[in-house]
Order: C-alpha cells, then structure tokens, then sequence
C-alpha cells in the first residue's frame, strides 16, 4: 500500500502515547490518604494525633516499621493489629473537546474514589535486656481511582490501581538507658493495574481513512504488571530526659524494575483496517518499566509532662524527586519505548499532637497536619489531581487490663483541588478540576505478654 509508510508512524506515535498515559498514570493514584500515592495508615494510635510523635511517643508497636530502634521500649512480647479504612472522594467539574473542537460526550465521570481497606500487623520479641526483634506487613503505597465508563475524561484515565506491599524484618540494641538504634531489611512487592479508552476514531480520522471521526471507535488498554525488591530502613532513639524522647529514622528508595502485559480491546473496524495494512499494532504484548517508591526520612519527639497531658511533633521529608521520569520498555518493536517527564517534588509533612490520660483505662487524643502534594501544575492529570491536604483526628485508647488495649481513630482531610488542563495523546483536551476530600476510620487491638 502506498501511504503505509504514513501510516506506520501516525498509528506506533498513538500505541506509545495511549500506553504512557495508561501507564504512567496509574502509578500515582491520586486519594491515597497522604500526598503522591503514600499511604501512612500502620498505627491507629498515632493516625489519633495525626501522627505526631508517632516513633517518639511510645507503647505502639507499629515502630518496627516506623523507626526500629523504638523497639527497645518494649520489655515483653508484643503484638499490634491494626485495620483502617479509607474513604476518598474525587469528583471532576469541567469540559472538554475533541480533536476536531467537537465536545466531549460522556459524564462526569462520577465518584472516582470509594473505600479502600488497609491492614497491618506488627509484632516485637526481647532478645536478652538490650536487643529486641520485631516482624510486620503493610501497604505503604497504594490506593485507587475508578471512574464510569465512557466518562469525558476516558481518554485519560478509567481505572488506576498501584499496590506496595512490605514485609520487614528489624532489630534494635540499647546502647545505654537513653539511646539506641536500630535496622530494619524490607521485601516488597509492588503490583499495578490499570486501563483507559483510546480513541481510534481520532487517530484513523486524522489520517483521513474513511468513516473514522473522533469519539467514533473507541478501544481500551489494560496493564498488569508486579515486580519483588529489597529495602533497607535505619533508625536512632534518644532520650535526653525522662521526659522527652527525640526519634529519627531513615527509609531508603526501592527501585522496581515492573513487568507484565498490556490488553488491548480494539474494536472490529479498526481491527481490519490494521490487517489490511498489515500492521501487528495494538496487540497484547509484554511490558517493563522502571518505578521507585521513595526515600522517607522522619523527625519525631514526644514529651510526657507530670500531669495527664503529653505532646508531640512529627516531621517528616518524602523524596518524591525521585519520580522525575517514567521509563517503559515495549516487547512489541512497533510500539516505541517511553520516556516521559513528570517532575515531581520532595514534600514535607508535619503535625502536633497530644494525649490526655483521663483514668488508667481511657486515654484521649487528637492532633492537626499539613501535607505538602508532590504535583506541580503541568504534569497534572485526571490520574494526578493531587493537591496539598490538612489533617484534623481525634482518637482514644481503652486498656481494660494492663497488657490489652483497643485503639480507635478518626481523621478528616482537607484537600486542595486539583486544576487540570490536559491534552491526551488523541487530541482529546480536558479541562476543569477535582474536588477531593477523605476520611479515614481505624481500629487496632494491642497485645502484650
């Protein structure tokens, strides 16, 4: 055929942009409870103050994830079982057209939150007077996004879905009375899941075969992919007074190297136009890609006053820097390999926070946060309506014996909206922006023995 060599570029241009928005996107969902895709939900107890003093503060097991050195407060076995639920909200208001200035058709797009449940478990053991042992899992990246089908923002994001999973292993050594240390080794597992609609009517229309027009053939590509790596964790803990406790810790960046397989839906009549160019173009084919969960570093303390009130601040640095690019690589030869640019920025999270002990079984609390959002405005997408967020909890602890005690905790987030002006690989401009929000729900049982 004599325009395939026209044809070739125009169509292996679309198969790379639709599977870097299906990728790429999906991998920063947007109503994780704190900013990119970081999910801080693994104690109950401190999520009560939002999270201040969360490694300083003591009595909370969740430390063999959040600073292994902690772990020396704790003379007996102890286990901790925590379970929160969070619920987000993201709602688009806006418009759009498409590559020919023609409206977008759809809605929308409706709620592309919901709940999502996260468990942890955690679990110290006393190796002698100055070592102890400490075991979790927990998911500190994830979340994701839905919205319905044939919404106007299709052609951007369907369905995102980004999972981590860690199982850790620490240990801590008592130096002295007042200082310790502690190391923690990381498995993790990162899934992810994801899809959009294509627009083939655009793609083909702009090549002018007749009878495509925009929004008139649309497909779909799918993604799945997982990847295992190891990580690595560092803490200190001092205690210059018997009053005062000061906690750092160190979480090094795990780069993942994912891989898995991209699903194409194309419909009947792009199909044959592709056979009849003989192009093998939006066919399942395998997939990898580089992706990091960043490095973390946090600054805790806590101060226990004679009375019943005790306080505490969290600082915390996320160096989601390292998110700059997006490099996936197709097994598909036609199917250029991607390297997109999105340039987001290390953020900062803090909080204060306090404890009242109203009697030996009921301990109140309650705390309030800033959230720094990594995003800046041109990378931003339906997949990215990420803004900077502020915390207000409350919370209370019930021991109805020495070595049992029930946790419960309940936070608001205020979250910025997120503007979007985003033009997809078809031509397809969106533009608007999300009104977010979320609650999270957590209870946590505490045993020691």
């Amino acid at each position: 055929m004599s325009n395939k060599p026209n044809f070739v570029p125009g169509l292996a241009g679309l198969a790379l942009a639709a599977l870097t928005v299906a990728v790429s996107g999906a991998l920063v969902s947007p109503p994780a409870s704190a900013s990119g895709f970081q999910i801080s939900e693994n104690t109950v107890k401190a999520m009560g103050r939002a999270y201040a003093g969360r490694e300083a503060a003591g009595n909370d097991v969740s430390v063999v994830m959040n600073n292994p050195a902690a772990m020396v407060d704790f003379d007996t076995y102890a286990v901790q079982v925590d379970a929160t639920a969070i619920d987000v909200s993201t709602k688009f208001h806006g418009s759009g057209t498409d590559a020919i200035g023609q409206p977008l058709s759809g809605g929308d797009g409706g709620n592309g939150g919901g709940v999502h449940g996260v468990p942890a478990i955690s679990f110290i053991a006393p190796l002698g007077p100055n070592w102890r042992l400490g075991f979790a899992i927990n998911a500190p990246y994830g979340l994701a996004t839905e919205y319905d089908a044939g919404w106007m923002g299709r052609y951007q994001a369907l369905k995102s879905g980004v999972k981590s999973t860690d199982f850790t292993g620490s240990i801590a050594w008592a130096l002295s009375p007042q200082f310790s240390l502690g190391f923690s080794v990381i498995a993790q597992r990162a899934t992810i899941d994801l899809g959009n609609a294509i627009d083939f009517g655009a793609v083909l229309g702009g090549m002018q075969v007749p009878g495509f027009l925009p929004q008139s053939a649309d497909g779909a590509v799918r993604m799945r992919g997982d990847d295992w790596k190891w990580g690595w964790q560092a803490g200190v803990e001092w205690k210059p007074t018997p009053q005062d406790t000061l906690a750092f810790s160190y979480r090094a960046k795990i780069n993942h190297h994912i891989g898995g397989t991209a699903y194409f839906t194309v419909p009947q009549s792009v199909q044959y136009v592709f056979t009849q160019a003989q192009l093998p173009l939006f066919q399942n084919t395998a997939v990898s890609g580089a992706f990091a969960t960043p490095a973390t570093a946090n600054l805790s303390y806590w101060h226990k006053t004679m009375g019943p009130v005790s306080w505490g601040a969290e600082l915390s640095w996320t160096g989601w820097s390292s998110f700059s690019h997006l490099a996936i690589d197709f097994a598909n030869p036609y199917q250029p390999d991607i390297d997109q640019y999105y340039g987001w920025r290390n953020t900062w999270f803090g909080s204060l926070g306090m404890d009242y002990k109203l009697s030996d079984q009921w301990t109140w609390r309650a705390g309030v946060a800033f959230d720094q959002a990594p995003t800046r405005d041109f990378s931003r997408d339906p997949r990215i309506p990420d803004a900077g967020r502020k915390w207000i909890s409350v919370g209370a602890t019930y021991s109805p014996s020495a070595n049992v005690a029930f946790d419960i905790g309940y936070t608001h987030l205020f979250v910025g909206n997120g503007s979007v002006n985003d033009m997809s690989a078809t031509g397809d401009h969106l533009v608007g922006s999300f009104d977010n929000s979320g609650n999270l729900f957590g209870i946590s049982m505490q045993y020691t023995f």
